[in-house]
Formats: C-alpha cells, sequence, structure tokens
C-alpha cells in the first residue's frame, strides 16, 4: 500500500494494513504461499523461514495488519486461541511465579490456569471482578499478571479498567486482556493502558467459522518471547489459516457494526417477552455494566444472552423449534449460532455451580450474525410459541 501520512480509518486497516505498496503485475489480493520450508542463503542463518516460526509470507502480513488494528507494537498469529493465551502466559511467568485471574473466564482458559499451570509450580488465585479491593487483596509479591475477559463469556458482562491498570502498573505487573468478544471493531484494549490483548481469531477476527487461530498483540520483546514458546510447543498456524483470517479481517467492520445492529434491535425485542425471564446484552441500560460499557466499548457487540422461563426443559424445547440459528459452539461469525453454556464452555461445572456464577439452567447464548435481524427475530419468537 502507498505510504500515507495520516492514520487511516479502521476499515481502511482492515483491508490495507502491513501490506506491500502495489506494482504492476502483481495481485490485488494476497497470494497464498503454501510451503512450509523455504530456500536458504548458504553460509548465515539470516533470513532463515519456516512455518513453525511464525516468519512466512502469510503470517507476516496478517501479523503486522493486526498490530495496527490494536494499537499494538507487534503482534503474533498462532494456531487457536487457547494456544495464543498458553503461549502468552508461558512468556509472562515462570515456576514461582503467582497469577491473579478474574473467575469470569472461558473454560479451556480456567483449566489451564487450575490444572497445567499449577503443574508448572505456578500459582493462580481466582477474583471476583467486582468484588471491592478484590484485586488489590489477591495480590502476593510474586504476582506478575493479572489476566480477565471483557466483555465476559458467556454473561456478557464488562469489566472496569482504569482502576486495574493503575493498580497493575503501579506494582509493575502485567496486565492481560482477552478481548475476544469485542474484537478491535468494538474495543481496543491497549489504548486503555492494557499490556497484552489476546483473541481466538477464530471468531470475530476471521468471522466465517472456517479457521482455528488465535492471536497475541503487544510489544516487540514480549511478542519474540511468546514466539520462542510457540516454536517450543508447535502452536504455529498454518499458512492456509491466515490467509483466510487476512480475507476475513477485510470486511471486519461492516461485518461487526452489522454484529452490533442485530444484536440491540434483537436484545430490545427480547426484552419484552414474557418467556424470557432474563436478557443479558450491554447494549441495555437494564445491563448492570451499560455505564462502563459505553465508555469502554465503541460498539456493544454480537454477542447476547437469555435466560427462559422454565430452565432447561425450556431450552431444549426452544433449540428444537429455530429455524435460522444454528445450535453450535463458538462464534462471531456471519451465521447465527445458539449454545447451552451447560453442554458446551461450563459443562465441567454444577447445575448450583453454573447458577452461582451467572448461568443458571435455560441460559442460552446467542451469536448473532449479519443476517436481516427481521428474520432472526422471526426465528426466535416461532421458538418460544413452541
Amino acid at each position: 500500500m502507498a505510504e500515507v501520512t495520516r492514520k487511516l480509518g479502521l476499515s481502511t486497516t482492515a483491508i490495507h494494513g502491513g501490506a506491500a505498496p502495489p506494482t504492476p503485475g502483481t495481485g490485488v489480493t494476497t497470494p497464498l504461499v503454501q510451503s512450509v520450508n523455504y530456500v536458504q542463503e548458504t553460509g548465515t542463518s539470516e533470513g532463515l523461514r519456516y512455518t513453525r516460526y511464525g516468519n512466512t509470507p502469510n503470517a507476516e502480513l496478517v501479523q503486522r495488519r493486526l498490530a495496527q488494528l490494536e494499537g499494538s507494537e507487534a503482534a503474533l498469529v498462532l494456531s487457536s486461541g487457547m494456544g495464543a493465551t498458553a503461549c502468552a502466559m508461558l512468556a509472562l511467568l515462570r515456576g514461582g511465579d503467582h497469577l491473579v485471574s478474574s473467575s469470569w473466564i472461558y473454560g479451556g482458559t480456567r483449566t489451564l490456569f487450575t490444572d497445567d499451570l499449577p503443574g508448572m509450580g505456578i500459582e493462580v488465585t481466582f477474583c471476583n471482578p467486582l468484588e471491592p479491593r478484590g484485586w488489590r487483596k489477591a495480590l502476593r509479591k510474586n504476582t506478575r499478571v493479572i489476566f480477565l475477559e471483557s466483555p465476559v463469556n458467556p454473561t456478557c458482562r464488562v469489566l472496569e479498567l482504569n482502576s486495574l491498570q493503575s493498580l497493575a502498573h503501579s506494582e509493575g505487573i502485567a496486565l492481560v486482556v482477552d478481548s475476544t468478544f469485542a474484537s478491535p471493531v468494538n474495543f481496543r484494549p491497549i489504548e486503555h493502558g492494557v499490556d497484552v490483548v489476546i483473541h481466538s481469531a477464530t471468531k470475530y477476527l476471521n468471522g466465517h467459522h472456517d479457521i482455528l487461530a488465535g492471536v497475541v498483540c503487544g510489544n516487540e520483546p514480549f511478542i519474540d518471547e511468546v514466539r520462542r514458546k510457540m516454536m517450543v510447543w508447535g502452536q504455529a498456524p498454518d499458512p492456509f489459516a491466515c490467509w483466510l483470517l487476512e480475507r476475513g479481517l477485510k470486511t471486519i467492520d461492516v461485518r461487526v457494526k452489522r454484529q452490533n445492529e442485530n444484536a440491540m434491535r434483537i436484545a430490545e425485542w427480547c426484552v419484552k417477552r414474557p418467556e424470557i425471564a432474563k436478557v443479558h446484552y450491554p447494549g441495555l441500560p437494564s445491563h448492570p455494566d451499560h455505564e462502563i460499557a459505553k465508555t469502554l466499548l465503541d460498539g456493544f457487540g454480537g454477542m447476547m444472552a437469555i435466560e427462559l422461563k422454565g430452565g432447561g426443559p425450556s431450552a431444549i424445547r426452544f433449540i428444537h423449534a429455530l429455524k435460522v440459528f444454528i445450535y453450535a459452539a463458538s462464534l462471531g461469525g456471519v451465521d447465527s449460532l445458539v449454545i447451552e453454556p451447560r453442554y458446551s464452555s461450563h459443562e465441567h461445572l454444577t447445575s448450583e455451580e453454573r447458577a452461582k456464577i451467572g448461568i443458571p439452567d435455560g441460559f442460552l447464548r446467542l451469536s448473532i450474525g449479519i443476517e436481516d435481524a427481521e428474520d432472526l427475530i422471526a426465528d426466535i419468537e416461532q421458538a418460544l410459541q413452541q
């Protein structure tokens, strides 16, 4: 892309960011270089390219673009969101260190923190993110990282960051945010003092339910360390996944804005339905974090949840009656999905444990796509009537 002096908008960056200036005879779209190894110069290790190193053409282009979208010095694409989280934590923590995590996190991340990190000698403390002074009380002399998700999966809570980043930086602790639910269209945590941003690129960044990938964004020395962990633990993505991710990114601005609009309309409609006990969507004035969301987010997102009266049996009947929504895990794509966390991300918890963290039986997570909002509302309405 030709050099420009003014800062480009998000959509322009998503399409052109990090690309070389166009020259006659080159393709308008990025070519896929589906090769694991590359011809190397003799007598030197300089310029060594290898897919597991994350430095091949398709990986490097999309990594530059993601760094520009998030406002970070550098970014690294890995083979999954969990690979991104794991390698980021391994780059930040050593045996004898302590991690403080929000208790409101994705089930896979919780398993990493409860089962695997302690086996490496890393202590983990979970904190209720709403408890007054809870973060500070959880800190120890060996605390190195504070980790949280915002917005939270699957309850769509939005966490306040100003006091948390002040606390982390005053204590020399890295603040890490999983921003998968928001995408850079709605939220760029680095602008709010966050040190490291993680995404499951499978979701909104790709947006088409057809790749598995993760992203870590941060300063260059940190990303270099994450890269070393990725190389050793074998978490590098395939070139084709990088190519599809770059392709998907080109439409992220229009996709996410349409999903924001659809979700807002659906949430406002659901609030009026007597069959629905509760609607979780940060764009609603009734949402407990609505004021925080208005301050932090540029859009309220495509994720929402509803709680059906009648609990689990009502949820099963509702799901079976849906015609447009697809019952499937994951999120953030152009197709609208519905899932029950009790049978997916939070199946490891008992019914009582789920209810305690705001996920009772009858709780359904909706990933709103880019279909016509009227059709999605009509689908929900006919399913409720069943």
